[in-house]
């Protein structure tokens, strides 16, 4: 896409720290970590967000982020690691190429809060579900 920002790093137009690349992925450093080592993986294809993800990509995209997350934490000294990736807005997503955050994670460091637990009433679960399991394809 003409004016991505991910697009261009993730195709080599701008210059980045990076710490992976393969013929469809480029991974850099985040530069404004949640820590140092936060690490951004793009798609060399353009896709807005999961919705728009090429099957090869998406399919691609959890060994890439599986390769990276170890490395990350035996570099820096890491507790614990999050995979997160935004879409939409609402979401948290302010580039609309989609990407995959890993983050290295400490003890504590509460960078990340928590979501309030809810609950289901009886039988709503079930019936929610159901309600999904009919909208996924194949």
């Amino acid at each position: 896409m003409e004016n991505c920002i991910f697009c261009k790093i993730a195709n080599g137009e701008i210059p980045s720290a990076t710490v992976y690349e393969d013929d469809n992925f480029r991974a850099i450093l985040d530069i404004a970590p949640a820590h140092k080592g936060h690490v951004i993986i793009l798609p060399k294809k353009h896709a807005a967000d999961i919705f728009t993800l090429d099957e090869d990509v998406a399919r691609e995209v959890f060994p890439v982020a599986k390769k990276i997350a170890a490395a990350v934490r035996d570099e820096v000294g890491a507790d614990g690691i999050n995979i997160l990736q935004n879409n939409a807005e609402a979401a948290g997503q302010s580039v609309f190429h989609f990407h995959v955050h890993v983050v290295p994670r400490y003890t504590g460091d509460g960078i990340l809060p928590v979501w309030p637990q809810g609950e289901y009433e009886e039988g709503e679960a079930a019936e929610l579900a159901g309600r999904i399991s009919e909208r996924i394809d194949g």
